[in-house]
């Protein structure tokens, strides 16, 4: 059997989506996956539709053109990188209120936004002295990398934003309510929302990253780039390292939080039972549970490379 290169697609659009075109394209998309390797995650909602989507680049192509149907003349931002492996097992489908949960209803991006900046303007932007610089994403994304001297708002959620904005961000512009305030996330979907927030309580010159760190990446030269670290990325390859490649990171199987090759070097570090993140937040019957999990999987993969050699 030839080795399969999978096609990554991560993508968004914000339109208005109907209750039963939502059922009728999740339909649509399960008989794409029964008659073909299609894995992702996907995210319905009335704003429109949040997701990734991984297989060979010809169930891509007839997925994607599936979706743009049902998104018309609204802008699918998407994303693409590429692995030998899967990233999901298979094709999840989710239908909730938001496609990404702010949790507030009348913030929406369909009616206001702040300005695109595409990849090759977002250096000028973010070096400018008049410009402050907001990461959109959870701590725990932040941590493994972010913009040289982006703000972090250390939410565990993004619904923990706008009370981030309502307490804090006034004490970055200061005075000065003419600065840029420019703002990004892992593919544009957050900060887009982020920048319509903004907007909806008065403020001005809101710019967000068009395609996220993600384009970024795909655009710009390592020697030109002003990203430090790897990008959080939610499936299998934890992180992506500037050249979209997996990065270096792991995750622990106990707590969900990312571990770097340093972090797994710790004395407190046991794989899939704790990590240094969470060596005070599970009880002893807890560790033992995922001391009999990480045995099940180590044998679990221990015959497969077995049958593998055979």
């Amino acid at each position: 059997m030839r080795d399969k290169n999978y096609k990554i697609v991560s993508l968004y659009a914000f339109f208005p989506f109907k209750e039963n075109l939502i059922l009728e394209l999740k339909n649509k998309l399960f008989d794409i996956e029964n008659n073909n390797d299609l894995s992702g995650l996907l995210i319905f909602a009335r704003e429109g539709v949040n997701g990734t989507i991984c297989a060979e680049d010809n169930v891509i192509e007839l997925t994607i053109d599936l979706i743009k149907k049902y998104v018309g003349i609204n802008q699918l931002n998407l994303k693409k990188s590429f692995s030998k492996n899967k990233i999901f097992k298979k094709l999840k489908i989710k239908i909730k209120k938001e496609i990404v949960t702010m949790g507030l209803p009348a913030i929406d991006p369909i009616l206001d936004k702040g300005t695109y900046v595409d990849s090759t303007s977002w250096n000028k932007l973010i070096e400018d002295e008049n410009t402050i610089v907001i990461d959109t994403r959870n701590h725990y994304e932040v941590a493994v990398g972010s913009f040289i001297n982006s703000i972090n708002p250390n939410t565990k959620n993004f619904r923990e934003f706008p009370k981030w904005v309502d307490d804090n961000l006034g004490k970055h512009l200061g005075n000065d309510r003419q600065k840029n305030i420019a703002m990004f996330c892992t593919g544009g979907i957050r900060c887009e929302k982020a920048t319509s927030l903004l907007k909806k309580k008065g403020y001005k010159n809101i710019y967000h990253l068009r395609g996220g760190i993600l384009k970024y990446f795909d655009d710009i030269s390592e020697d030109k780039n002003l990203f430090e670290g790897e990008c959080y990325v939610f499936d299998k390859r934890v992180t992506l390292d500037n050249k979209l490649k997996k990065g270096s990171y792991s995750i622990c199987h106990a707590c969900g939080m990312p571990v770097s090759i340093q972090d797994q070097k710790k004395k407190e570090y046991i794989k899939g039972i704790q990590c240094h993140f969470c060596i005070d937040q599970f009880s002893n019957d807890d560790r033992k549970r995922f001391w009999e999990r990480q045995k099940q999987i180590e044998r679990l993969k221990n015959k497969s490379q077995k049958i593998f050699q055979d």
